[in-house]
């Protein structure tokens, strides 16, 4: 049986809380839109540490984010549910390192992940069926972040050749 999640849900747990992104996994439209949107301020947190330190954290934030998921998905009867958005949190961090700051490729970068996220391009969707549980829910948005990161390297390429 699937549960709906609600506030009682995301204070149940701390691994709902954090799954369910701090209460953005709980939009009743677009979760995942919302999750990304949420790693915004996480990674304007982040840069206040030094560089050399972001691979390590959000790394560190992948690797959580596998029980993290699995304990909230295992809870709501369903390994992938919609509310559980840690994994594009994660990934979008991953993505906002390698892009240049400004608003302008912010925005670019958004929309590249979250297209990749939906469309799930060869072998994301056949990944995101094969492999379950918390490692399978935090991998298909890596893979969509990875995605999104070449494409913005060979956009930002683009732009120094026209120069």
């Amino acid at each position: 049986m699937t549960t709906s999640p609600d506030k009682h849900f995301l204070l149940s747990h701390p691994a709902h809380f954090f799954a369910l992104g701090f209460g953005s996994g709980l939009a009743p439209k677009a979760p995942g839109t919302f999750g990304t949107l949420a790693a915004i301020p996480l990674f304007g947190l982040l840069l206040l540490l030094p560089e050399t330190s972001h691979c390590f954290i959000i790394a560190a934030l992948f690797l959580l984010g596998i029980p993290l998921c699995h304990i909230a998905g295992a809870n709501l009867g369903v390994s992938d549910h919609g509310s559980i958005v840690w994994d594009e949190i994660v990934a979008f961090m991953l993505v906002l390192e390698f892009t240049p700051a400004s608003w302008t490729w912010w925005l670019c970068a958004f929309l590249l992940f979250r297209l990749f996220d939906i469309w799930k391009p060869f072998p994301i969707r056949i990944l995101d069926r094969k492999v379950h549980g918390g490692f399978g829910v935090m991998l298909d948005d890596l893979l969509a972040a990875i995605y999104a990161i070449i494409v913005l390297e060979g956009l930002q390429w683009l732009m120094m050749q026209s120069f």
